[in-house]
């Protein structure tokens, strides 16, 4: 089959053919025929972040059908819709006995330990095949496997109710995901901060009210438009210092930022105004639970959750184009979210 892989990190991803995979007792293979292009890819092609082996398939956001079952696979169908939770937990060390599957001591992921989604077919356990309703698009369910669990992840570990003020660190992928779910978990205003304005007018489109940095820094816009207070919530998807230190300088008293954009580098804090004098708190956030992607496709078919629109551009399952996906993403130019269609 076709794949496209990295072959040496720091190096571009070249295509190639392997043999098609088998599925194993418990598994599936799936057909695969949406994959979204993470940033988190961009960190493994330079090795920023790591992977397990090379060459390694990348892509960790995937749906399509399944293809085959392997022994003792049940409650499945060849040809059923499904979507690929990405995390590859055991369910039986004392991190997962304790619903934080994400922090599995035997813990794997597609894409990063295991070959993923930039290819015609992926093998994963059964048990992580998330079906997909009949009015939600593959592509839509492929990109809600990571951007969209890890935007409704932050919400639910801000403790985001009704009535707040949450704040919007990045309109890319994972921040229109947010921008859409906060308004579902009854946000009163939601802002998006952005300097890309085609971003910002996107996410305007879906209720958010806009900010853009080069008007001055967003910790004091977001005060001045809320009468002083901060935000409530401060979700930041950017992962660059400075919209880390603005995520915290926002808020209000017993405010609540929850970080999910990933840098290694550390960002200054007011500790006694932005954090100790206002009871506020820095969340961190580490991917998704596997209980969260049924909730998110029951928001998208209720019309919740509008992915479509996220998605920017579908692309074939080729080494250059993927290569100027991931360029454009580590330059902080790239669109909304790109999709690969392997077809």
């Amino acid at each position: 089959m076709r794949c496209v892989q990295i072959v040496a990190v720091g190096a571009p991803l070249e295509a190639r053919e392997v043999a098609l995979p088998e599925p194993g007792p418990d598994e599936i293979r799936v057909r695969i025929e949406a994959a979204g292009i993470c940033h988190s890819d961009v960190h493994y092609r330079a090795g920023t972040a790591s992977i397990a082996r090379v060459p390694i398939t990348p892509g960790h956001e995937i749906a399509g059908r399944v293809d085959a079952l392997g022994a003792g696979v049940d409650g499945l169908t060849e040809g059923a819709r499904v979507a690929l939770h990405y995390l590859v937990s055991c369910g039986r060390c004392d991190y997962c006995a304790r619903g934080l599957e994400q922090f599995c001591r035997r813990g794997r992921m597609l894409g990063k330990h295991l070959d993923g989604g930039y290819a015609q077919y992926v093998v994963a356990p059964a048990r992580n095949a998330v079906p997909i309703p009949d009015t939600v698009a593959t592509a839509a369910a492929a990109i809600m496997m990571c951007s969209s669990s890890t935007a409704l992840h932050a919400l639910r570990k801000a403790r985001t109710s009704a009535g707040d003020r949450v704040a919007v660190f990045g309109a890319g992928g994972l921040g229109m995901s947010a921008v859409q779910l906060a308004r579902a978990f009854g946000a009163l205003e939601v802002y998006a901060i952005d300097i890309d304005a085609s971003k910002l007018a996107a996410a305007a489109r879906h209720g958010a009210i806009p900010i853009d940095p080069a008007a001055g820094a967003p910790a004091q816009q977001l005060r001045e438009r809320t009468a002083g207070h901060g935000v409530d919530v401060a979700l930041e998807f950017a992962g660059l210092p400075a919209t880390q230190q603005q995520a915290v300088a926002s808020l209000a008293v017993h405010g609540r930022a929850a970080l999910a954009g990933i840098t290694r580098h550390s960002f200054a804090v007011d500790s006694f105004n932005d954090v100790i004098n206002r009871e506020a708190e820095i969340i961190g956030v580490s991917d998704h639970l596997h209980s969260e992607l049924g909730t998110l496709m029951e928001f998208t078919r209720r019309g919740l959750l509008d992915l479509d629109s996220v998605i920017s551009e579908h692309i074939a399952l080729d080494a250059d184009a993927i290569n100027a996906q991931l360029d454009a993403l580590a330059a902080q130019r790239a669109s909304t979210r790109c999709v690969i269609t392997p077809g």
